[in-house]
């Protein structure tokens, strides 16, 4: 049996827990979008501060213990954002695989390069 295409699976999973919630990212008017892309990057700050509260990050402190199973979970909702923001923006996880191809050469064409210098055009294509 073929294993299903992954990806495609989180971005139908994620657009039926958007549509369970009340959230239609198909056909959002530029105001709507504005509101979901600051819900959503708000969202993804929190989820950040969660991981990051996974890690005994207080130097000071002596009671902390690295939660990996939390750490896992944290990472996994950040997904569910980010699956989210791509979907308000009408980007299907073909759409996100290609952009993904397409930066990762532009980074290593500027690690090769050296990276000394900011072009704003070296990603304009993607």
């Amino acid at each position: 049996m073929e294993k299903p295409d992954q990806l495609r699976e989180l971005w139908e999973m994620q657009h039926a827990l958007n549509l369970r919630i009340g959230v239609k990212t198909e056909g959002m008017t530029e105001d709507e979008k504005t509101k979901w892309l600051l819900n959503y990057c708000r969202a993804m700050t929190q989820e950040i501060a969660e991981l990051t509260d996974s890690v005994p990050w207080k130097w000071w402190a002596k009671y902390q213990k690295f939660d990996e199973q939390n750490a896992k979970v944290e990472v996994v909702d950040l997904f569910h954002f980010l699956i989210s923001l791509a979907q308000v923006l009408g980007m299907s996880a073909d759409d996100v695989f290609n952009a993904y191809v397409k930066k990762n050469e532009v980074n290593f064409k500027r690690q090769e390069t050296g990276y000394h210098v900011k072009d704003h055009h070296d990603s304009k294509h993607i």
